[in-house]
């Protein structure tokens, strides 16, 4: 049986639950369109908005898509809609990242993913230190799932491993100290006052470590201006890496639907994550992140995972900014 068509009731709340999604940044590089009949959705990737220093070939722009897309299968599944998506449908359209479809409803036993819809709201960066415990095995073992039902590895690493992933994003780290360019580039994308609606807020930063052991990103420059403050972090963090064979657009909106995942189910258990992004930004420190001895393969983000404070909310769009209706007949009363 074919749903109705979505109403504009319907469309806002994907529109809010994809806004909702991570995004390098805070950029939020994301616009959508429903399809003619009202049947699904046109995800674009929205240049306009990236952040061509650090990410000159858009892959963390198009992770930052697929995360607001995975939000979108997550809101249809709340809707009682099955979410079947096509990847970079149109080679002309480099823009059009996605078309979803929701014109069928959920099959019995709801589909191909949990409901993590109420998860969205609480998903939050936590840039805070986190208590001196691992993640329960169980709990990782969910997690590794999710990421292999959306077509990635994800790997939580060792000691060893850890330590070395977190040494190169150290280096990573210093080195955009030493740049001038995304030094800019990022302060660009602070937002000291309120309100706004992208940006990362000085409350969202969180301190830095006073030890030194966990390479937090200086968003406010080195040193930092303002002043941020500096505290201790876990001892040896939990960290985890998203893995994908290949290394094209579709590997990298897959590792975004992946990462937002693994991001909800972690919240659903009280597990709090930050992405440590600055090693993937250079060439040669992201090659680096790859264990030569477990053959070929691509790193496309690093994630720290553990308890403690939940992260601080950060600004979002309207949706009447991502969502465009034109050409669009919709009842305004059902909004």
């Amino acid at each position: 049986m074919t749903e109705s068509p979505l109403t504009l009731t319907e469309l806002r709340l994907l529109a809010t639950a994809a806004g909702a999604a991570p995004s390098v940044h805070n950029s939020q590089p994301w616009r959508l369109r429903p399809t003619t009949n009202l049947h699904g959705m046109l995800v674009y990737s929205d240049p306009e908005r990236a952040v061509p220093v650090a990410d000159p070939d858009g892959r963390a722009m198009l992770i930052s898509v697929g995360a607001a897309l995975f939000n979108l299968r997550t809101a249809a599944h709340h809707l009682g809609r099955q979410a079947t998506v096509r990847l970079s449908p149109d080679p002309p359209q480099p823009d059009l990242a996605a078309i979803i479809d929701l014109s069928e409803p959920l099959p019995d036993g709801g589909g191909n993913i949990p409901d993590l819809y109420a998860a969205i709201a609480h998903r939050h960066s936590s840039r805070q230190p986190f208590a001196n415990r691992d993640v329960p095995e169980a709990v990782i073992g969910e997690l590794i799932e999710a990421a292999d039902d959306e077509g990635t590895t994800l790997e939580v690493l060792e000691e060893d491993g850890a330590r070395r992933v977190l040494a190169l994003t150290t280096e990573a780290e210093q080195r955009i100290a030493e740049d001038v360019a995304r030094q800019a580039e990022t302060r660009s994308w602070l937002r000291p006052e309120e309100p706004a609606t992208d940006g990362i807020p000085l409350e969202a930063l969180g301190p830095l470590d006073l030890d030194a052991r966990v390479p937090m990103r200086g968003f406010t420059g080195h040193p930092p201006r303002p002043a941020v403050s500096a505290e201790r972090f876990e001892a040896l963090p939990q960290v985890a890496v998203i893995k994908t064979h290949g290394d094209h657009p579709n590997d990298w909106l897959r590792t975004g639907q992946a990462m937002e995942r693994v991001w909800l189910l972690a919240t659903t258990h009280g597990v709090r994550a930050n992405i440590l992004h600055q090693a993937v930004e250079w060439q040669e420190t992201r090659w680096r992140l790859r264990d030569p001895a477990e053959g070929p393969g691509h790193v496309q983000l690093v994630m720290r995972l553990g308890f403690g404070p939940p992260g601080h909310p950060t600004p979002r769009r309207p949706v009447e900014e991502i969502l465009d209706l034109s050409g669009h007949q919709l009842d305004q009363r059902s909004a």
